[in-house]
């Protein structure tokens, strides 16, 4: 399944998700680790391959301290932000300037007893807000807080989205973890790619994927996800490949780090 994209790594693209996929998924998201381990993988991937980018719901400057390698790109707050290798700020998309403070003001209005009262931890994403209740002590009851939060921002013509034990509240749609990969494949030339993710918005990713081979912009493409009891049950269905865990994955990224049979082992300049 990889062997398309060992062979020509000089046009391959290697993209995935951080939390749950790089990183393992733990009770406080500010407690998460990269293992060194995967992050030399991603090193020797990155003097290999055209382009290696993580494309994570964390701030793409948060993204790239968590993984701690700085020769990737970073695609952050699910493709709102773009943060270049070694780049020291993060470019916003334009489409959502004028509404950067809207999640924002929408979550001030909140009442802060009454999130945390139910369970709900709120984190300050800058243009989204997330509300979280994993580790919560009834986590049914946060998540129809949540709910009730979802339908509120809606009207309010922002954008709710799901994920594991938390809810986003975005400025506005049509921005997403798809739009981001596009945005990373359309700035040089690349033939095939690769996107690995576990959770629901990172099934965006993988319909962008399959349409840029639809459309021939890209000759092939490979889908894998990270399977988990809190996997969503499309995740299965929209991937070429389920492997077990953050572990296993980071089987995949060393199997791609190895030179093609034959060839030297040589860095890219």
């Amino acid at each position: 399944m990889i062997a398309p994209l060992r062979e020509q790594p000089e046009s391959t693209a290697v993209l995935c998700d951080v939390d749950g996929t790089l990183a393992p998924i733990v009770g406080d998201p500010a407690s998460a680790a990269v293992p060194e381990e995967t992050r030399e993988a991603l090193r020797m991937l990155a003097r290999r391959y055209a382009l290696v980018a993580c494309v994570s719901g964390r701030r793409a400057v948060e993204a790239r301290r968590l993984v701690g390698v700085d020769e990737l790109a970073y695609a952050g707050n699910h493709g709102l932000e773009l943060l270049a290798p070694r780049a020291n700020e993060a470019i916003i998309d334009p489409a959502v300037t004028e509404r950067v403070q809207a999640a924002r003001d929408f979550v001030r209005e909140l009442e802060g007893a009454a999130l945390s009262g139910a369970g709900l931890r709120l984190e300050d994403k800058g243009p989204i807000q997330a509300l979280h209740w994993r580790g919560a002590a009834d986590e049914e009851t946060a998540e129809r807080r949540a709910s009730e939060i979802a339908a509120a921002a809606r009207k309010a013509g922002l954008e709710p989205r799901w994920g594991r034990r938390v809810l986003e509240i975005r400025p506005l749609s049509g921005i997403d973890k798809g739009t981001a990969v596009k945005r990373l494949l359309s700035a040089q030339p690349i033939e095939r790619a690769l996107f690995a993710g576990d959770d629901r918005t990172d099934l965006d990713a993988f319909r962008a994927l399959r349409s840029l081979v639809a459309a021939g912009s890209l000759a092939g493409a490979v889908c894998i996800g990270i399977g988990s009891a809190e996997a969503p049950a499309e995740l299965s269905q929209q991937v070429d490949a389920v492997v077990g865990g953050t572990e296993e994955f980071l089987g995949v990224l060393r199997a791609l780090a190895e030179p093609r049979a034959g060839a030297p082992d040589a860095a890219r300049g």
